[in-house]
Formats: structure tokens, C-alpha cells, sequence
């Protein structure tokens, strides 16, 4: 074991040129960046995520309620064991052959059975008053911490001037509000790691994980080898977009559809300018070009610029996420609330289709009442979380 930790915490990995872990180590007149420090974010991520618990109960369902949203679920199916054996033995979307099967069986007909499917599937999605809860804290936490980078970062020289990210590098000192930025950061993903596999279950289930260890992993690394000024930039500029987009889920949730219109358009073009634009001409250029220049390459320099790489891979897929949700809302027009009984949650993008198909229908008999913004914002399976 010993042997594994020598060859994990080599120093030729991790630090530059010239460079040992006995130059870092903490003294009274400096303080560096630990990586014991980290450990405290799993106890902490515990403690977000019970904090979470009572927010929901006593603070985001309260103003749920007031909102007057509906806190049962979805209709029930009716009971049927022969559906029902088939529902959880054997498959959730039957094909044609099989719905024709189990209407000869059942003499049903094929559109009575796919209704059956379709509420039984509803059935295990949380109520609206759940995603609101969920929004409301993740809008909450993220504003807070948004909020408190601002304000740090007002203050810093690399705000303003992204190269000193690397002067005197690795030597910079951590202040205790650059301590506590990245620990709660840290402890808020890994609370997020936690509860993904108990929040609403969304199609893009994978794609969250892999977003959120990446974040994860790049908050780690850039903490234990004090890259921890580009870091608060890297941070801060991710938490905006998903202040914006939490607040739109709620404002759909609530029915507010001009503000959830305006908040996802708000959310959409914030998003692509920050992480699309923003991002790579002055993340990735900091940390790729003026880190090389002043610094020079090191073997960990390359794995902390691949993760962020990385990182820009996935802000590439929810940006064309984004931009087809938008397209298929506006070509689409409007979408009638009458055919609300038939959504089918926010993962579920073939009901969220069939859902629209009708909706167009009914709309053309001047029943429509509800902006296509607002019937996709749900449909849409980002949650950026960051």
C-alpha cells in the first residue's frame, strides 16, 4: 500500500519542474492547498445533503403549496395483473407484436392497453411538488454560491487579469475564503453524486454522472496542485447558467409561463455565451497558452487541460440540447394544456413527442394556452446541476 501512495503522489506528476511536496507543506507564515483538506468534503456532502432534506420539507414545499402545485402524482392505473406481471418482469414499452398479444388476451383494445402502460409509467414519477422542491434547493444552493464567488472574485488580481492565475506558481498562498469556496463546491457535487440515484430519474442519467465526476475530478485535481485561481473562475462561471435554469423549471412548475419563457431564454443565451464562448477563449486559454508559457507543461498540467477539454465536450452537447429544444418549441408553436395528462415525465423524450403531435392538434381548435418553450422546458434533460 505503501508503495501504491509513493507512486500515486509522485511528485513528477503532480508538480512542476524542480518542485517537491516538502516546498507545499503548510508553515506559519504560508498556508498551500492539502490534500487531507479534501477528505472533510465527504462528511460535509452528508451534511449538505440533510440540509437539502429539511429545505425541501419546511421551506420549498411550503412555497410549493402557496404556489398552489399539486403535491398528488400522476392518475393510477387501474389494476391488472396480467399488465402488471408484464410491466415489471418483463418490459416498460411493449412493442407492437407484444401490445397486439395482450390485446388478444386481455380483449383490450391496443390504444386501452398503451393508455394502461402510460399511467403505470407515470406512476413512478415524482409529483410536480417533487421537482419543485428539487429546483428550488439546487436554484438556492447555486445561487448562494454563485453569489459568494462574485464577490471573492471582486477582489482577486486573476479576475481581471487571467496570467496572474500562474505568476509564482505553485507558491501561491490559500486564503481561508478560497478554502472554504472550494470545499463547499466540492461537498455540493459529491451531496449531487449522492442523490442522483434518488432524484428524478432523467434520460441523460449517464451524462450527469460522467459531468458531475468530472467536476469532481477537476475541482480535486486543480485543488491538490494549487491551480486553485482558475479553478474559482472555472467554478463561478458554471454556477450562473444553473441559477438561471432552476429558476425556469419553477417557474414552470408553477405555471408562470411568460416567466419560464423568459427565464429559459435568458438561461439559453447565458449558457451558450459562458460555455461556448467565454469558457474556451478564457478558460482554456489561460490554462492551455498563458499557463504554458509561464509555467510550462507538466505531466498532471496535461490530464487537468484533457478534463477540462472534456468538460467543453459535454457543454457542446447541452448546448445543441438547448438550441433543439428551442427550434422544435418555435417551429411548433404552441402547445395545449388540455393534453397535460399525457406527460409522461421529464426523461421520457417519446412521450414528451407524442405529447406535442397531439398538442398541435388540439391547439388548432383554439384550446392552446401554454408557450412551446414552456412544454419542452421539462422535456429538456439538462439539470447543470452546472
Amino acid at each position: 500500500m505503501a508503495g501504491i501512495l509513493v507512486w500515486f503522489w509522485n511528485e513528477r506528476f503532480w508538480l512542476p519542474h524542480n518542485v517537491t511536496w516538502a516546498d507545499l507543506k503548510n508553515t506559519e507564515e504560508a498556508t498551500f492547498p492539502q490534500a487531507e483538506d479534501l477528505y472533510l468534503t465527504i462528511p460535509l456532502a452528508f451534511c449538505i445533503f440533510m440540509i437539502r432534506l429539511l429545505f425541501e420539507r419546511f421551506i420549498a414545499k411550503p412555497c410549493a403549496l402557496a404556489l398552489k402545485i399539486q403535491a398528488s402524482g400522476p392518475q393510477k392505473a387501474q389494476h391488472n395483473a396480467i399488465l402488471e406481471k408484464v410491466f415489471t418482469a418483463i418490459t416498460k414499452h411493449p412493442d407492437e407484436k407484444r401490445l397486439e398479444g395482450l390485446s388478444k388476451q386481455l380483449d383490450w383494445d391496443v390504444r386501452s392497453i398503451q393508455r394502461w402502460f402510460r399511467q403505470r409509467r407515470n406512476q413512478e414519477k415524482p409529483s410536480t411538488l417533487t421537482r419543485f422542491c428539487e429546483s428550488m434547493w439546487k436554484f438556492t444552493f447555486n445561487l448562494y454560491m454563485f453569489t459568494y464567488g462574485v464577490r471573492y472574485l471582486q477582489t482577486t488580481p486573476w479576475l481581471w487579469n487571467t496570467r496572474n492565475c500562474w505568476y509564482n506558481y505553485p507558491y501561491q498562498q490559500l486564503t481561508p475564503d478560497l478554502h472554504y469556496y472550494y470545499i463547499a463546491e466540492l461537498s455540493f457535487y459529491w451531496s449531487l453524486v449522492f442523490s442522483q440515484f434518488t432524484d428524478i430519474k432523467r434520460k441523460d442519467f449517464g451524462i450527469m454522472f460522467l459531468h458531475h465526476l468530472a467536476t469532481i475530478s477537476l475541482i480535486t485535481f486543480s485543488y491538490v496542485n494549487n491551480m486553485v485561481r482558475v479553478g474559482t473562475l472555472v467554478m463561478c462561471l458554471h454556477d450562473v447558467a444553473d441559477v438561471l435554469l432552476e429558476a425556469a423549471k419553477m417557474a414552470n412548475y408553477s405555471k408562470c409561463q411568460k416567466l419560464c419563457d423568459l427565464l429559459f431564454v435568458i438561461f439559453a443565451f447565458v449558457f451558450i455565451i459562458a460555455r461556448l464562448g467565454i469558457f474556451p477563449l478564457w478558460i482554456l486559454n489561460t490554462t492551455m497558452f498563458e499557463s504554458w508559457e509561464i509555467v510550462g507543461p507538466y505531466p498532471s498540467w496535461w490530464v487537468f487541460n484533457l478534463l477540462l477539454l472534456l468538460l467543453q465536450t459535454l457543454h457542446l452537447f447541452w448546448s445543441y440540447l438547448i438550441i433543439k429544444i428551442a427550434c422544435k418549441a418555435i417551429s411548433r408553436g404552441k402547445v395545449s394544456k388540455d393534453d397535460q395528462s399525457d406527460i409522461e415525465s421529464s426523461s421520457d423524450e417519446e412521450d414528451t413527442v407524442l405529447r406535442t403531435k397531439s398538442a398541435q392538434k388540439i391547439s388548432t381548435n383554439g384550446s392552446s394556452n401554454a408557450n412551446g418553450l414552456n412544454g419542452y422546458l421539462i422535456g429538456a434533460s439538462y439539470s447543470e446541476e452546472h
